[in-house]
């Protein structure tokens, strides 16, 4: 069985479980393989799902799989919009090739180069690896937290992680959304940053879910 079918089912698997469907015809006819009985079967054999009552799991292998290709395939998508800034229809095509190509150690190297990010850029989850466990930084990375921004540099804001959805309508309303040029002016007592010939001070719970990346 090809390998890429297999891994395209069970990134589907996975996909579906997000959303809390876990109904094996929901999975079948989610899927746009032509041969989705035969991966199916693939599945069960590789023990990578049980499935019981029309229900389809992941075992512990499968899922320890499918985390790791959702992984990858979030990164590189982060990787090609935050850093070469490429369109999105060209993100999905490039990243859906890297996932199944990119070693843990390279995915990893990625995952810090990136600052760790938790989402993707359409804001889906971006399983955690043991460099993100560790949190040590080896390199300068490109995309960072506005907590963590040079005082005096200037950056553009790639993406907001907001606790709270108000909290991202009320950033949006002063101008602090993703694609906005900002430098930061000061950290204590608060944050302030500039955007175009305006000022803002956020606090730095708010500086912690900005994520920006470093205008050189």
């Amino acid at each position: 069985m090809d390998k890429e079918r297999i891994d395209e089912a069970l990134e589907l698997l996975w996909l579906l479980n997000e959303e809390n469907h876990h109904d094996l015809n929901r999975f079948r006819l989610s899927s746009e393989d032509d041969g989705i009985d035969s991966i199916i079967i693939a599945l069960k054999e590789g023990g990578l799902v049980d499935i019981s009552n029309e229900i389809i799991r992941f075992t512990e292998k499968g899922r320890t799989q499918a985390k790791t290709l959702i992984r990858r395939l979030r990164l590189a998508e982060r990787l090609f919009t935050d850093v070469f800034e490429m369109n999105d229809d060209t993100v999905i095509a490039d990243a859906c090739k890297m996932e199944h190509i990119l070693s843990e150690e390279l995915t990893d190297s990625v995952c810090t180069f990136l600052g760790h990010p938790q989402t993707c850029p359409h804001g889906k989850p971006i399983p955690r690896g043991e460099c993100c466990k560790r949190y040590k930084v080896d390199v300068e990375p490109v995309v960072t937290r506005l907590s963590e921004f040079e005082v005096g540099s200037k950056g553009k804001i790639t993406f907001i992680v907001p606790t709270r959805q108000s909290r991202l309508s009320k950033l949006n309303s002063l101008g602090i959304t993703a694609g906005s040029v900002i430098r930061l002016l000061q950290r204590n007592p608060s944050y302030v940053i500039q955007i175009d010939e305006t000022t803002v001070a956020i606090d730095s719970e708010i500086a912690k879910e900005i994520y920006v990346k470093k205008a050189f």
